[in-house]
């Protein structure tokens, strides 16, 4: 089997990585992992891919941390009385899975504490990146930032996927970072019930 091992993240909150996820564990018959969860209010994104794709129980790893509170994990784990470090993580074997598919929370340089981000989990868990565009004001900055970021750390980038088309916000971001990151774009959808199998064909992996 071709081993297919990403992280997913995004260049914020809500632009789609959970759906992206989802898609990916799809198209690979992946595995699915959601490292720190915070938020449960509403269910959690490992739920939510579950019954998006399904895949079998076998696909679902647990999160190591799942916080109530949908707040950025340092601020939760610290209201409800919880620490994160990244030895917490040390006991996941990525090589059980060769294809997995890791989902961060919210953006790069979101604090895991108060000296770690989730860019350090990224680092720690050794995993190619996935980052996941969406376009709204401010976007083409935030996805530029996160590619320099991540080129700056000597992280692996494996390419863009861009949630909603913007062709002139993908043809730019591409032009000034590398047009090879460039995996596809995926319609924007509001009804998150959606046959799966209509979008595996428009991502390039």
């Amino acid at each position: 089997m071709d081993k297919h091992q990403y992280f997913i993240t995004g260049i914020g909150t809500g632009v789609g990585k959970t759906f992206v996820s989802a898609i990916l564990a799809y198209k690979l018959n992946a595995a699915y992992w959601k490292p720190i969860q915070a938020g449960t209010y509403t269910g959690t994104d490992t739920d939510f891919v579950r019954r998006l794709t399904c895949l079998p129980d076998a696909h679902f790893i647990p999160p190591v941390h799942v916080l109530d509170m949908p707040a950025s994990p340092h601020i939760a784990a610290k209201i409800e009385q919880k620490q994160i470090s990244l030895l917490d993580f040390a006991s996941f074997d990525t090589h059980q899975y060769p294809r997995l598919i890791v989902e961060g929370a919210g953006g790069i340089l979101v604090p895991i504490n108060d000296y770690q981000t989730m860019l350090d989990l990224i680092r720690f868990l050794g995993l190619p990146v996935i980052i996941v565009s969406q376009h709204y004001l401010g976007s083409i900055n935030h996805t530029l930032l996160t590619i320099r970021i991540l080129q700056q750390s000597e992280i692996p980038i494996k390419g863009i996927i861009f949630n909603g088309y913007n062709p002139e916000t993908e043809r730019i971001i591409l032009k000034m970072s590398n047009p090879e990151y460039y995996l596809g774009t995926i319609p924007t959808v509001k009804e998150l019930d959606v046959d799966l199998s209509t979008l595996i064909s428009k991502i390039n992996l």
